[in-house]
């Protein structure tokens, strides 16, 4: 295999954004209109990432920090059963897990957008399909 230069190293990175991008419009698209529950996304997003969603991996990666300064359980608490807060604003967070919160995935569109501003916090970058499904299947195991 021929060695990558840098114009072909940023195209195929350009490539993968572009996979990701069309993969998310897609969520967006027909799929996640009817999605009306969180075990309705975690089913979509789980296809999307063409694997099942593992609950153990849910709960580590919403606990661990991943090379930034926050988790997930930062500021949605640990369990999130309960009320968070943001701590950089102080906001009050409603629970995160459907059990404790039912209208908590019920927007696939509020989803997408939370999933993209809160991963980019934790991580540096948007959670791919996997990453979400994972945390959704071991939020809706979670009761208050």
């Amino acid at each position: 295999m021929p060695a990558m230069d840098s114009s072909t190293r940023h195209l195929t990175g350009r490539r993968r954004r572009f996979a990701r991008l069309l993969a998310a419009a897609a969520l967006l698209g027909a799929g996640t209109a009817e999605a009306s529950t969180a075990a309705d996304l975690a089913a979509q997003y789980s296809a999307a990432a063409q694997r099942p969603a593992n609950a153990a991996q849910g709960e580590a990666f919403f606990t661990a920090k991943h090379g930034r300064e926050w988790a997930c359980a930062s500021c949605h608490g640990a369990p999130p059963t309960r009320p968070g807060q943001h701590r950089a604003t102080g906001k009050p967070i409603a629970p995160l897990a459907p059990a404790a919160e039912p209208a908590r995935f019920t927007d696939p569109a509020k989803t997408e957008k939370w999933f993209r501003r809160n991963c980019n916090d934790v991580l540096g970058r948007e959670c791919s399909a996997g990453e979400k499904a994972d945390v959704l299947a071991w939020l809706m195991g979670l009761r208050p």
